[in-house]
Order: structure tokens, then sequence, then C-alpha cells
């Protein structure tokens, strides 16, 4: 990409992130300390989006670097990835009280700043991490969604806001903390995003 482009892209996601610092949409703004807007390559051909914010992000403003993050690192770095190389969001970006799952008034509050974020960056592939974020980028394109455990390790040929994409499902990493099988099915689907990465010549074989 083109470095015009690649600035380009990073002032129009700066914009989005300036506003999601100061969103009063819904109530979760009450109760965080940072929004979290994303980070990551403003031209990146692969965008992983999560669900919400835990307390490490809602403290640090940026996305997956408590332990769930550390083991996204390593996913990322088995395929030939580092988080400079892609880009990674949430489908809410304040984190909810405790924890708990975001609701859907927040999603739908929340999801236009990542629809934004989307047809900025352009990507090539979309990873999905968890039971909302996989909802709600299936629903787009009203396909079913019943459970990510149906879901994951699937490919969805999508057209999401015009944009021609594959989606992946999997696990968020979060459940690799609670369960050596989610953790065995995670190392299992991120081989196989590298397999569809090689595929689609988003990464090359020198570099996998």
């Amino acid at each position: 990409m083109p470095d015009d482009l690649i600035l380009s892209n990073k002032h129009f996601l700066d914009a989005v992130a300036s506003e999601v610092m100061v969103c009063v949409k819904c109530d979760l703004w009450k109760g965080r300390k940072k929004a979290v807007p994303g980070v990551g390559n403003p031209a990146s051909r692969v965008l992983f989006i999560g669900e919400a914010p835990g307390q490490s992000e809602d403290l640090k403003g940026e996305p997956f670097v408590g332990a769930a993050g550390k083991f996204l690192d390593t996913l990322l770095s088995e395929i030939g990835f580092s988080r400079a190389d892609v880009f990674i969001t949430n489908v809410v970006k304040c984190r909810p009280p405790r924890n708990r799952e975001p609701t859907p008034d927040e999603i739908e509050t929340c999801t236009p700043y990542l629809n934004r974020q989307i047809d900025i960056i352009q990507p090539r592939f979309i990873v999905t991490l968890g039971n909302h974020s996989t909802a709600y980028i299936l629903s787009r394109e009203r396909l079913p969604f019943h459970s990510i455990t149906q879901a994951r390790g699937k490919i969805y040929e999508t057209s999401i806001l015009g944009l021609n994409v594959p989606v992946f499902p999997t696990f968020h990493p979060a459940a690799a903390l609670y369960s050596a099988h989610y953790k065995q099915q995670l190392e299992e689907d991120f081989q196989l995003i590298k397999e569809q990465l090689l595929k689609r010549g988003l990464i090359s074989h020198s570099t996998s």
C-alpha cells in the first residue's frame, strides 16, 4: 500500500479513536478508565475483532493486553505475525462492568465505530474472536449463528459494507485460560488461518 494511503488510513482511524475516547452514547462510559478504540497497522490486510475490553484493557486503553492478550500474541507469532502487522479491535469499545458480556443495545450503539474501521482499513481477511463479534459480523450478512462452537474453524464469504471479505470465527483467547481443550482448538484454528492466508496470497511462505 502506498505511503500516502497508509497515512490517510491512519488519519481516519485516529479520528475514529478520538471520537471513541470521549463517547457517551451508552452508559458504559460512566465506569471506564479508558476507552479502547483499537491498535495496529492501518494498512493491515487482516483484521481481528474481539468482544469488549477487560480490566487490563480498560486501564491501558489497548485491546488484548491481559493474560488473554499474551496468548493472542503467541498465536499471532505462530502464524508469522506480530501486533504491528495486523489491526485488533473490539465490537464494544468500553469495558462492561465486572467484565460481563456486552448487551445487544451496547453492541448496536457501538458498532458504527467498528463499521467505520472496517471501511477505512478495507481488510482482506477478518478473524472474529468469540460469540459476540462473530454474531455481529455474520448478522450483517443475515447468516445464521447459534454458537461459536458451531461456527469456529469455518470460512464465511461475506460482503460487509460493500467489501467482499472472508470471515473466520474462532474462540476468544480468554477461553484458553480456562480450558486446555479450547486452547488446543484455538491453536488448530490459527493454523487453519495461516493456511487460508497463504492460499489467498496474504502472507508468503518466506514469512510464514
